[in-house]
């Protein structure tokens, strides 16, 4: 069998190819059982967030595989697959396993070191799990990826340093302030960048926001998404005594505060600082403020300045997790090597079972006067003694497994204890019940829903007639 990932994200297609390819979540269940139905696939993961949409499948061939998601995508969407074929991106085995190692730490995010994606790994494992649509690869292998993920972020500092302009303007607050709670707010402006920043105030506990524009239309488009206060430039001019931090990105030409005016403001309180980011180019704030007694003043350059350091830091950061990516990824290959004996294993313990209970049974029907209490420590002694004859094989033949001629160890490991006939048996009944499953559940299905229609009284609703 093979792990293979076909997938789209931020760097192989633009937002407008992404977001024809979103799985809503009432829609998952059924995508997993078509998905499932495919044909080669054996079990199924799909993770879809804004930024990618991947599918992960452990498949029983190589061959033609590709082509196979590929015709589930074209399906599932109605998109002709010319449209998106371009655009996608097939990893198999080696690869495939590292990629989804790399996602869960938030190495392949578009901001690196992310933590969004770890959970979004988990529940979309989840949910693959609670519609049957994994099995003992993916079981191990998600639980892996996202145990991964977590030490990662527990382990390093990948996510501790702000990498994004608004989020640094954030970070240089806490800086003085030390938190954000009971701050007011003033923007200057109302474009993107301002509003990525004051979401991130908000998110650190800012009180208020006065939201300043020379359209005020746009202000109050704003203020309501943060249930702030709209106001004018020319008045939030005037009411610069009255807030803690003022972030202005306007577009004006010339300098929409100069010294003199905040100078003035400042006499109006004098022991409380004033927290300023000049986001615009060209810049909106007088670097003259900057040089007044209890105002910071920090424009774009600091900023970014600040984010190509702490990015750095994250590059470091992320060398270390590719290397427990790596130690993780030999782990997952160990456990895999070793999937092979297990049906072997489960043999030889059922049939040592067997004997050992084959062989109480004769001793108690031959010595009838023995007590509970000395049947059940003859019983425990000769387990033990059972349990202590196997354990060196069953070890020995787990390392054998993961080397180069495991499967021919494990053929002889059979053919010593015998016991090729009882892992067919166990092999045949698996799969026997792995068909009546499905047939089982419906029939639960339909009996519960028998029930509670027995047990509900009739309802009939007359509707009105209509011609």
């Amino acid at each position: 069998m093979h792990i293979v990932v076909v997938g789209l994200n931020y760097r192989t297609a633009p937002v407008e190819v992404r977001e024809r390819f979103t799985f809503s979540e009432d829609d998952m269940p059924k995508a997993l059982e078509q998905l499932n139905s495919t044909k080669s696939v054996l079990e199924g993961v799909i993770v879809a967030t804004c930024n990618r949409t991947e599918i992960y499948v452990v498949v029983d061939r190589l061959h033609m595989c590709g082509y196979f998601i590929r015709s589930f995508m074209e399906q599932w969407f109605g998109i002709n697959r010319e449209e998106f074929t371009q655009h996608l991106y097939i990893y198999e085995d080696e690869q495939a396993i590292s990629h989804l190692f790399k996602v869960t730490c938030g190495l392949d995010s578009m901001v690196i070191g992310e933590t969004q994606i770890l959970g979004q790994v988990r529940n979309a494992f989840l949910t693959s799990q609670k519609h049957n649509a994994t099995g003992t690869w993916f079981n191990m292998l998600f639980k892996q990826a996202v145990t991964l993920g977590k030490r990662a972020h527990s382990e390093t500092s990948i996510g501790e340093s702000a990498v994004s302009v608004s989020y640094a303007a954030v970070e240089l607050g806490k800086r003085i302030f030390g938190a954000f709670h009971n701050k007011k707010v003033m923007i200057l402006g109302a474009g993107k960048m301002s509003e990525l920043t004051v979401k991130h105030l908000y998110a650190n506990g800012a009180a208020e926001v006065i939201v300043a524009n020379r359209t005020l239309t746009r202000a109050e488009e704003l203020a309501r998404k943060f249930k702030g206060t709209p106001c004018t430039i020319n008045e939030a001019i005037h009411s610069l005594n009255e807030v803690d931090i003022i972030i202005s990105s306007t577009g004006s030409n010339e300098y929409v505060l100069n010294a003199e005016r905040v100078k003035e403001s400042m006499k109006k309180r004098p022991s409380r600082p004033l927290f300023m980011i000049d986001i615009a180019v060209p810049r909106d704030i007088d670097p003259a403020v900057g040089d007044l007694s209890n105002v910071f003043l920090y424009d774009i350059d600091d900023l970014e300045g600040i984010v190509e350091t702490n990015m750095e830091m994250r590059r470091v950061e992320a060398a270390k997790i590719e290397v427990m990516i790596q130690e993780e990824m030999d782990a997952f290959h160990t456990w895999l090597k070793t999937l092979g004996v297990r049906p072997a294993i489960r043999a030889l313990q059922e049939k040592s079972n067997a004997i050992h209970e084959e062989t109480m049974e004769s001793l108690f029907n031959k010595l009838p006067e023995l007590d509970e209490r000395q049947r059940k420590v003859i019983r425990r002694l000769t387990k033990s003694i059972v349990n202590q004859m196997m354990h060196d094989p069953i070890n020995r033949i787990k390392e054998m497994t993961g080397g180069k001629q495991g499967g021919e160890a494990l053929d002889y490991f059979s053919q010593i204890f015998a016991l090729e006939s009882l892992i067919h048996e166990n092999e045949q009944r698996a799969s026997r019940h792995k068909k009546a499953t499905p047939a089982i559940e419906a029939e639960r299905t339909k009996n519960a829903s028998d029930q509670q229609a027995e047990e509900k009284p009739l309802k009939v609703t007359l509707a009105p007639a209509t011609l």
